[in-house]
């Protein structure tokens, strides 16, 4: 039987904000351990909650960005369980009216060996605000747990898909473009060694063609696209063989071990009764305007989507040129200073996508790391494009800016690399290469393409490789014609 995959994903995205969705505590990671557990996080008696105004506009930016509803009237739930970083017994979080209801993003799946690039729309559920819980530390002392409240009551937005993804590509690229869009608009730093970017994963199976849902199982906090591809792969190869041997799948929440590559049961999979969700007494019900919308909407950045429309038309970037500079907004943000700065817009995205990018990845460093700042870079090109210097002696000289020797001129001068354009001086050059090479002429007469190029590169060389290349190939078409 042929099968098929069935993913949704809930990611908790923890809401860039300097204090806590409840109470004015800070939320700055790294801090000793219940420091920062004020008395709303760890549920003194008698403490009301104070909602986080800046967690809202963060909320309704999402809901912009991917073109969902706001509700006007949203209400806050206690959802009540019972576990050790869980001080006050429940979790205030939203159920039956959430702040954003039904968006979409749209992703690119990359192509691969057996599937060509296509274009998918995932659609987004729900999105609603909750406090996060604290964190158990296992062996800080021997044989004993701990719990750490710093994180309690961290304000989160848990983003909710319909089960539109067909394979651990899809789910994975998802997961990618939500966690730029995040960092774009501003309200997540997308960390996800700290926490700051979390996904739970739903994966079930049925046969292809078939319209029913098979049962799901939930692989819990995944933090890594490395780690969430292999859970995936792992767990629907393990549904597909359990139901071909004749088991049956049971909801559950599940872990992924990195160690093994597998995934195994954590326990039975709560449904939303188990919760006993109520509205929060202590909490009035959320209204969001139209003119709070209206006031949050002129705050957005420019969206990726629009930005790089706007970079086909006003630079004249390929589409595939323009996608990849808007990947990231820091990446666009030095695209465009050095365009600013006087840099050529294909050149600069050129060496924004090779150069740049090639140095940031073998030094796992990201944009804004670069030790080439993005005027120095303009600079660069300026001399690329007004002919100072060839495009081989710009890669000697990028080099050397990348160790942060000096700037582009003293760097040009003391290497010597500034090229050769006097035309005489060049001309000189390949009367002595043709002189020197009569056979190489007769071939070429002969329609030997491959002889010309062996005298452009006998020019360069005489040149040591200063001559400029099209001067040189203009001159011999001309002396050879």
């Amino acid at each position: 039987m042929e099968w098929e995959v069935v993913i949704g994903l809930e990611t908790h995205v923890q809401l860039q904000t300097k204090t806590k969705i409840f109470t004015g505590a800070s939320t700055a990671y790294g801090a000793e351990p219940n420091t920062q557990a004020c008395d709303v996080s760890i549920a003194l008696p008698g403490v009301l909650p104070v909602l986080n105004k800046e967690a809202v506009a963060c909320a309704v930016k999402f809901g912009l960005a991917v073109d969902a509803e706001i509700a006007p009237r949203s209400v806050f739930a206690r959802k009540n369980y019972f576990y050790p970083d869980l001080p006050k017994g429940y979790q205030i979080s939203q159920f039956e009216l959430p702040v954003v209801g039904k968006g979409e993003i749209t992703i690119q799946v990359p192509e691969t060996k057996k599937q060509a690039a296509y274009e998918k729309v995932v659609g987004i559920t729900r999105a609603h605000l909750e406090e996060d819980a604290g964190k158990s530390v296992h062996g800080a002392v021997d044989g004993m747990s701990g719990i750490d409240l710093n994180r309690a009551g961290t304000p989160l937005l848990e983003i909710v898909t319909e089960p539109d993804m067909r394979s651990a590509a899809e789910a994975v690229t998802y997961a990618k473009k939500l966690h730029e869009l995040v960092q774009w608009i501003g309200i997540c730093d997308g960390n996800m060694q700290e926490g700051s970017f979390r996904c739970d994963v739903n994966v079930s199976v049925r046969p292809k063609g078939t319209q029913a849902l098979g049962t799901r199982r939930e692989i819990k906090n995944l933090n890594s696209f490395k780690f969430m591809q292999q859970a995936i792969a792992y767990e629907t190869q393990w549904q597909i063989e359990t139901i071909e041997d004749g088991g049956t799948i049971e909801q559950a929440t599940i872990l992924f071990n990195p160690d093994t590559g597998e995934t195994r049961a954590m326990r039975s999979k709560e449904e939303a009764n188990d919760y006993r969700y109520f509205p929060d007494p202590d909490l009035l019900p959320l209204e969001v305007t139209e003119e709070d919308k209206a006031r949050i909407q002129a705050e957005m950045p420019e969206l990726p989507e629009a930005m790089k429309a706007r970079f086909e038309s006003e630079y004249a970037l390929s589409a595939y040129d323009a996608a990849a500079i808007t990947t990231s907004r820091a990446v666009a943000d030095y695209f465009v200073e050095t365009v600013n700065a006087g840099g050529d817009a294909k050149l600069a995205a050129n060496w924004v996508m090779g150069g740049i990018s090639a140095k940031l990845n073998a030094e796992d460093k990201i944009i804004t790391d670069s030790p080439i700042e993005a005027k120095a870079l303009a600079l660069l090109l300026k001399r690329i494009a007004d002919n100072t210097i060839s495009n081989n002696a710009a890669k000697n000289v990028f080099e050397e800016m990348w160790l942060g020797n000096a700037d582009v001129d003293s760097i040009i001068e003391a290497k010597g690399l500034k090229q050769v354009s006097d035309t005489g001086a060049i001309e000189a050059m390949v009367d002595e290469v043709l002189a020197a090479n009569p056979k190489m002429i007769e071939e070429y007469k002969a329609g030997k393409e491959k002889a010309f190029n062996a005298l452009v590169g006998q020019t360069m060389k005489a040149s040591k490789g200063k001559a400029n290349p099209a001067q040189v190939n203009a001159i011999l078409k001309e002396k050879l014609s």
